[in-house]
């Protein structure tokens, strides 16, 4: 009788499950090899939560040389959202998340989107009805919303299972009356679970965790015929043989359920990795990211913010392996691809996203690249988000990456840059069509400044002259206009002194770039020049003039 009521709910299904299944050998990769996925909905925008379970899926393939795929999973086409597809793609080319096959990219184990392999679903589904393991049900929205809420009251399990599973058991002449009034039904599994019985989770990160055993007959098919997405993932991942399954620690009360579909269906289980929330501190309490509170939840934030992608994607590590960021900071010459993950370093708990954990790595990832480097990295990020800068950045190229390079190559180099924004907020004194705007000095308004002495240190300037030398020059400056050539000399006795050899420099300083906070004066001079700083000290003048 099952086998009629398969035949007669699939009359359109030919391909038997054998024959799917010679079509899905077993791949050619060594023992010990991973292969995941990244299997992402296209119901909404890309956020960093599935790029961090991306990223970890895409580590643990390459450094087992293993394989990791793309699958989209567009089955509820209620919720897919227009452009979401497009916007997964450009998220994982934008942080150079590669896979080896996929959606776009083909394989041998395609197509790699869901709603393209419905039939294949179908034959499962066709199989398992005929083994007695599914039914059809044609109980209506009514009658199901009825049941939940009498459950509600009672305090029951939520769903269809025992008694209220009234479809469970219909003759074959009972399926055919339904069938022939047209009613619409699903296609559920017939549950063989036990409420009393408990199964075992064996996490790699998590450990161990004891799970009661699926009762309800979950839904397989939907009215239209397409799978939900329990059962088209346990067949893709069956057919496509992955190995270890990386998704978000919500899925832990759904392994149940598709445990016992696995084993319906005769599938060995994948090995299961349950990732941890991304969380955030706000007023002491932790609470999970958001995408209405969060902007950095969004991926597309990133780009427009300025901060690269390789240093989230460092920052992606940290929060991946406890043991990372050490690494990271000992080992300057390396990359994420030099550092093997384990599970045992996975948080198993909520993991905190740090924005100013971030803005530090992002300090140091941009401390190691060289000068032409971040210049060449920051301009398509001004050509696409600022323009005129860009123009800049094109005209004063040599300038502006002198100025990158300064302390760059020392043991402790410079860390002002965080991302491609502060190069424009950190540089804008280079830049004479910057600078000459009325609030130029703002930041030292208020502040003594000795013009005699500066229009002296005017004369006494020599381009050619070695830092010490420089530096000299300014001493004996200090000495003949009554100021200590030493802080040392002046903290022993200032009332000798009008101040000492800081004051100078930092009026030089001052005049030069408007800021209190630089990088190497000396280098500063050399790139902008004794003329231009002649012109500005006259600008200052005319400035504190006019106030």
């Amino acid at each position: 009788m099952n086998k009629e009521i398969a035949d007669l709910l699939f009359p359109n299904i030919t391909t038997t499950v054998e024959e799917i299944e010679a079509k899905y050998p077993e791949r050619n990769v060594k023992e010990g090899a991973i292969v995941t996925r990244f299997a992402p909905s296209p119901t909404g925008f890309m956020h960093v939560g599935n790029l961090y379970g991306a990223f970890i899926g895409s580590q643990l393939a390459r450094q087992s040389d293993g394989i990791f795929y793309l699958r989209i999973e567009d089955t509820d086409d209620k919720r897919e959202v227009e452009g979401a597809i497009e916007a997964i793609l450009n998220a994982l080319d934008a942080f150079d998340i590669t896979y080896d096959e996929g959606y776009q990219k083909g394989g041998a184990y395609g197509p790699y989107q869901q709603s393209q392999r419905v039939e294949i679903y179908q034959a499962y589904a066709k199989k398992l009805i005929s083994e007695g393991k599914a039914y059809p049900c044609f109980m209506s929205e009514e009658e199901i919303s009825e049941i939940r809420q009498g459950q509600e009251l009672r305090k029951e399990m939520i769903g269809i299972y025992g008694h209220y599973a009234v479809d469970r058991n219909l003759s074959l002449e009972e399926i055919k009356e339904h069938l022939d009034r047209h009613d619409p039904y699903v296609i559920r599994m017939k549950s063989p679970g036990d409420a009393h019985q408990e199964i075992v989770l064996h996490d790699l990160i998590k450990g161990d965790i004891t799970l009661p055993e699926n009762v309800i007959d979950e839904v397989l098919l939907k009215q239209n015929g397409v799978p939900t997405y329990h059962f088209a993932h346990v067949i893709d991942d069956h057919l496509m043989h992955t190995t270890h399954v990386v998704r978000g620690d919500e899925w832990v009360p759904s392994f149940p359920k598709h445990l016992q579909m696995n084993q319906l269906l005769g599938f060995k289980p994948c090995k299961y990795l349950h990732i941890a929330p991304l969380t955030k501190k706000e007023d002491g309490k932790i609470r999970k990211l958001s995408k209405r509170k969060d902007p950095e939840f969004a991926v597309s934030y990133y780009a427009e913010a300025g901060i690269p992608s390789e240093a989230v994607r460092l920052y992606l590590a940290t929060l991946a392996n406890s043991n990372f960021e050490e690494w990271y900071l000992q080992n300057p010459d390396k990359t994420i691809e030099d550092f093997t993950f384990t599970y045992k370093k996975m948080p198993t708990g909520g993991t905190l996203f740090d924005m100013e954990k971030l803005d530090n790595i992002c300090r140091t990832y941009f401390s190691r690249l060289t000068a032409a480097e971040v210049y060449e990295k920051a301009l398509p990020y001004y050509e696409k988000y600022d323009a005129p800068f860009a123009a800049l950045m094109n005209q004063y190229k040599e300038k502006l990456i002198a100025f990158l390079n300064i302390e760059r190559n020392s043991k402790r180099p410079r860390k002002d840059i965080a991302t491609y924004k502060d190069i424009k907020s950190e540089s804008t004194y280079l830049f004479n069509e910057l600078f000459y705007q009325e609030d130029s000095y703002q930041q030292i308004v208020g502040e003594e400044i000795d013009m005699d002495i500066l229009k002296q240190y005017i004369n006494c300037y020599d381009v050619n002259d070695t830092q010490d030398e420089w530096y000299q020059k300014i001493q004996t400056l200090a000495e003949t206009n009554g100021y200590a050539p030493t802080v040392k000399m002046y903290k022993e006795d200032a009332q000798l002194y009008k101040g000492h050899i800081g004051d100078i420099c930092e009026a030089i300083r001052h005049i030069l770039t408007g800021r209190t906070k630089t990088p190497n004066l000396y280098e500063l001079l050399q790139i902008i020049g004794i003329d231009e700083f002649a012109k500005r000290l006259q600008f200052y003048q005319e400035i504190v003039g006019k106030h």
